[in-house]
């Protein structure tokens, strides 16, 4: 019972995680006292039975990516790609979209934009989302516009999903867990029993799962937008956030330019000769004046 296995992490609770291994076999474990890294949902783990359905997990072993909790604390690890997803309702903030995508981009996670509930846009409307504020971002990343609730554009998504490990993101009230529950299948009571067995039928509540889709692939499910928070960013990385800034940036005359009203800066003269979007620099400013307050 105690030789040591491989598995996946798929579930936290609180100071347990719940990991599937290779046969889909499912058990809860704690790490032991040697093991370095705090695991997090997504993590690949070295792990050793001690009890039927219960183990200690050794090591972390090496991660592709890594999204991080203020503290720093891992939240999501080895995500392929970040799905950002807005909506007609609630208004979408553009400036948390950027964000989004600023710190996919340091983490060097693919992006993707999901435009949902496209059932409350009439059709002759639709072209003109892509003429207006997502204009900027189409030749930046792709963009897929769909509605969860008429299946408009699912299979696009799922086709995007397939064979990967990737992460819904958006404000409240976009219909992330709508989509959530149109792409998987019910999956949540095998944890369930596993927490409650476990627990001995306390309430128990996961702070992320990860999901196996049909199709293949895999999806994690994080609350809270706190993974993509500026925390620790400086205003170079955050420069590079921004894609479109990327060719300009070393022909700037000062290699500690912050691209706002910095004498010879490229970005800026890009902005100005029309090379780069202007609703998006000024969202790069507003982010850039946050940076002290929140690293």
């Amino acid at each position: 019972m105690s030789s040591v296995r491989c598995g996946r992490i798929v579930a936290c609770f609180g100071r347990e995680w719940a990991i599937e291994d290779a046969d889909g076999h499912l058990a809860l474990a704690y790490p032991a006292a040697k093991c370095e890294e705090l695991p997090c949902v997504g993590d690949w783990v070295e792990w050793e039975a001690t009890w039927p359905k219960r183990g200690r997990i050794l090591k972390v072993l090496p991660r592709k990516t890594l999204l991080t909790r203020p503290g720093p604390r891992p939240a999501a690890a080895n995500v392929d790609q970040v799905l950002v997803v807005l909506a007609p309702e609630p208004a979408y903030d553009l400036l948390l979209v950027d964000q989004y995508l600023v710190v996919c981009e340091i983490r060097k996670i693919a992006v993707c934009l999901v435009f949902n509930k496209l059932d409350k846009i009439p059709k002759e409307q639709r072209s003109r989302l892509l003429e207006g504020d997502l204009a900027p971002y189409r030749t930046l990343y792709p963009i897929l516009l769909l509605s969860a609730k008429s299946g408009e554009g699912m299979d696009a998504l799922r086709a995007a999903l397939k064979g990967k490990t990737s992460m819904f993101a958006g404000q409240s009230g976009v219909g992330k867990s709508s989509l959530l529950r149109a792409l998987i299948a019910d999956q949540t009571i095998r944890i369930g029993e596993l927490s409650a067995r476990a627990h001995r039928g306390r309430h128990t509540t996961t702070s992320a799962r990860l999901f196996h889709l049909p199709e293949g692939g895999d999806l994690i499910d994080t609350p809270g937008v706190l993974v993509f928070g500026l925390a620790g960013i400086t205003p170079h990385q955050l420069a590079l956030g921004y894609r479109e800034f990327q060719p300009f940036i070393p022909r700037c005359r000062f290699a500690d330019c912050r691209h706002a009203d910095d004498l010879g800066c490229a970005v800026h003269e890009a902005v100005a000769g029309g090379a780069i979007d202007s609703s998006r620099y000024q969202r790069y400013l507003k982010l850039l004046a946050k940076l002290p307050q929140i690293s």
